[in-house]
């Protein structure tokens, strides 16, 4: 009997090793980590038809690679949505990074810190810190992880979408300070996608509870330009692919439009799928037979980012 429950208990250990030898979550600063306060405050894991995370304490990244054999040298890092309050982890996250994974792509989902937390002073910056940090930790890994490094995009929902386009026109503002070799790397995207994104704080598009969480009750208009990305474009910016729903209530669409004219302006690749409905945070869209194209979609573009 003791015998049996050694084998048992081998068989879940290698099981487990083997498992996390693809799927590594791995934490993103290696020394203190920027802007955080000691508090008492820790991170909240809630499970119910989604997980939802809030609360973050140690921002990470979860990498999901194909095989080797599969691999065609992409990367998307992802960043998921929940209005800057909380993390949708699985619905816009990690179940992307394994639908990439069938496509060939390596998925990284990015746990990034929530402005919302007491943990931190300077709270408006810490998304773009985590989010330089984690596309710079990608490159660093590129050879291992069987990826190009000229070939690492990003893909955002909703308030997530605002923390990749801010990555996408702010990767050259130094936010902290370099930290190891890595942060020499560039944390230029070299291309993105952006699902129901928030995109602008201007007052008459944004979406509110966004905006609040992520600068406070009352920005001064200076921060709540710099952080409106529709006005940070450059011809530097990463070619883009936009998906938006027309009733969305949350995020208008304009949103989308804002930013896809300011691509147009610049010069840079856009591409921009609008559907007539599917609300906010449809995710996959399996439940519409039309919208649950847009991976599809996606897909092909990414094909031609290669």
């Amino acid at each position: 009997m003791m015998y049996r429950k050694i084998i048992a208990v081998y068989m879940m250990v290698f099981t487990g090793f083997s498992i996390n030898a693809q799927d590594s979550v791995l934490p993103l600063w290696s020394k203190q980590i920027p802007n955080s306060i000691t508090t008492d405050e820790t991170e909240v894991k809630a499970y119910t038809d989604i997980l939802r995370i809030s609360k973050v304490q140690q921002p990470t990244i979860e990498v999901y690679l194909p095989s080797k054999a599969n691999a065609n040298g992409q990367a998307m890092l992802i960043f998921p949505g929940g209005g800057y309050q909380i993390l949708a982890y699985d619905w816009e996250g990690t179940d992307m990074a394994k639908f990439l994974n069938s496509n060939g792509i390596a998925g990284i989902v990015v746990k990034y810190r929530l402005p919302n937390s007491e943990s931190q002073h300077q709270a408006y910056n810490v998304p773009l810190q985590d989010a330089q940090r984690a596309i710079r930790m990608v490159r660093a890994n590129a050879e291992k992880w069987n990826i190009n490094p000229r070939k690492i995009g990003i893909m955002g929902f909703s308030a997530g979408g605002h923390v990749a386009a801010t990555l996408g026109t702010h990767f050259k503002e130094e936010v902290y300070a370099p930290q190891d070799h890595i942060d020499t790397l560039s944390a230029r995207p070299d291309f993105m996608a952006l699902i129901y994104p928030v995109i602008t704080l201007q007052e008459a598009y944004t979406h509110k509870g966004s905006k609040v969480a992520l600068l406070g009750e009352h920005p001064s208009e200076e921060k709540a330009r710099h952080f409106s990305n529709e006005l940070q474009v450059t011809a530097d910016t990463p070619p883009t692919f936009l998906v938006h729903a027309t009733d969305d209530t949350a995020v208008p669409v304009e949103n989308s439009l804002l930013f896809y004219s300011a691509l147009k302006e610049k010069n840079v690749s856009a591409t921009l799928f609008i559907y007539p409905q599917g609300g906010h945070g449809f995710s996959f869209g399996f439940k519409d037979p039309f919208l649950k194209d847009w991976t599809r979609q996606l897909n092909r573009w990414l094909a031609t980012m290669n």
